[in-house]
C-alpha cells in the first residue's frame, strides 16, 4: 500500500541496468493483471537497444527520460496474437471493430499498471508516457507493430537519479461518488481544486505560461483544442489501417 501511495513520475535515471531478473518480474506481475474474459489481448514490447530508444525518443516529443532510462515498456492493444488462434482452431474471430480495439487497451493499461507498481516494489523508477496514443503510427512504425496491433501506453523504467516531490492530486472526495454519479456544484468545483490552484507551484505555472488561471493553462497551453481534434483523427486514421474500425454488420 505505501508504494502506491509514494509514487513518483522518475524523469532523471542512472546509466546502472536494471536487472534481468527484476525485468522478468515485472513482466511477470504484468502477466497477472486482470484482463477481459481471460484472453489477454495485450502485448508488451520491451526496449533496451540504444539506436531504437533514440527513436521512440523522438517520437516521444524528445523527453529525455526515454534516452535515460535503460528500459522501454511499450503496452500494445493486440487482437492479432488472439485472432491466429481462432483461426488455427477453427473458429472465425471477429475483432476487427473498434469495440475489441477498447477491451484491448483496458488490458494493456492494466497490464502497464501491474508492471509500474511492480518496478517501484523492486526499487526501481517509472514514467509513464500518454505520448504513445499521439504518435502511434510512427511507434507502429519502429516497433513494426503487425494489424490489430495498437500501441496504448509506455513506462520508461530504470534506477531513479532523483527523489521529486509527490505530484499533487485532487482529494479523493473529489473524484469518488456514493452509489450513483453526483454531479458537481459551482461551489464543489470550487473545493476540490481549491488546494492545487493555491500551490506556490501552481501559480508559478500560470505566470510561466502567461494565463491568469490554471484551467486556462490546460485549454490554452498544454492540451489545446485544436491539438486535441489533430491528434483524435490521427489516432482514428491509425485504428482504421490497423484494422480495428470495421463497425458495420455484414
Amino acid at each position: 500500500m505505501d508504494i502506491i501511495l509514494k509514487h513518483r513520475s522518475i524523469r532523471k535515471y542512472k546509466s546502472i541496468e536494471p536487472e534481468d531478473e527484476k525485468i522478468s518480474k515485472i513482466l511477470e506481475a504484468a502477466s497477472r493483471a486482470s484482463t477481459t474474459g481471460s484472453m489477454q489481448v495485450y502485448s508488451i514490447v520491451v526496449t533496451k537497444d540504444k539506436e531504437i530508444r533514440k527513436q521512440l525518443w523522438d517520437s516521444h516529443f524528445k523527453q529525455d527520460m526515454v534516452l535515460q532510462a535503460p528500459v522501454h515498456l511499450t503496452f500494445c492493444a493486440d487482437f492479432n496474437r488472439f485472432s491466429k488462434w481462432c483461426e488455427q482452431r477453427s473458429a472465425k474471430p471477429g475483432y476487427d471493430n473498434y469495440l475489441s480495439f477498447l477491451t484491448g487497451a483496458i488490458d494493456a493499461l492494466l497490464a502497464a499498471q501491474n508492471a509500474a507498481l511492480a518496478a517501484e516494489a523492486l526499487g526501481l523508477g517509472i514514467c509513464y508516457l500518454g505520448t504513445v496514443t499521439w504518435m502511434a503510427d510512427r511507434f507502429i512504425e519502429i516497433l513494426k507493430l503487425p494489424q490489430l496491433v495498437v500501441p496504448v501506453a509506455a513506462l520508461t523504467i530504470g534506477y531513479p537519479d532523483e527523489n521529486p516531490n509527490l505530484t499533487p492530486r485532487l482529494p479523493v472526495e473529489g473524484i469518488v461518488h456514493q452509489e450513483v454519479y453526483s454531479d458537481y456544484s459551482p461551489e464543489d468545483i470550487d473545493a476540490i481544486y481549491q488546494s492545487l490552484e493555491n500551490m506556490s507551484e501552481t501559480k508559478q505555472i500560470i505566470e510561466e505560461n502567461k494565463q491568469e488561471t490554471l484551467a486556462q493553462v490546460f485549454t490554452l497551453n498544454r492540451y489545446k483544442k485544436a491539438d486535441n481534434q489533430f491528434f483524435s483523427q490521427k489516432f482514428l486514421n491509425t485504428l482504421t489501417q490497423q484494422g480495428f474500425m470495421n463497425n458495420n454488420e455484414d
